[in-house]
């Protein structure tokens, strides 16, 4: 399955499944990424890590740790 980290700049995503567990997959929640949102990737860093994107409105910045946990389609 792909992952939010595996999208390129420009893309329009829709999540499908958060992996993870306890803490972690409920902090990825409470920044509004659930199942059936659409994410915006705009930037990704020089080196990768953080990838800013736009979810329900507003920006956010993800780790790569964070967004190999976020499956898309």
């Amino acid at each position: 399955m792909k992952t939010l980290k595996d999208s390129k700049v420009g893309e329009t995503v829709t999540v499908v499944k958060l992996t993870g567990a306890g803490a972690v997959k409920r902090r990825i929640m409470d920044m509004g990424i659930t199942k059936g949102v659409e994410i915006y990737i705009r930037k990704v860093a020089p080196l990768g890590d953080p990838i800013e994107v736009t979810v329900r409105g507003y920006e956010l910045s993800i780790r790569k740790a964070d967004a190999e946990m976020i499956e898309i389609k």
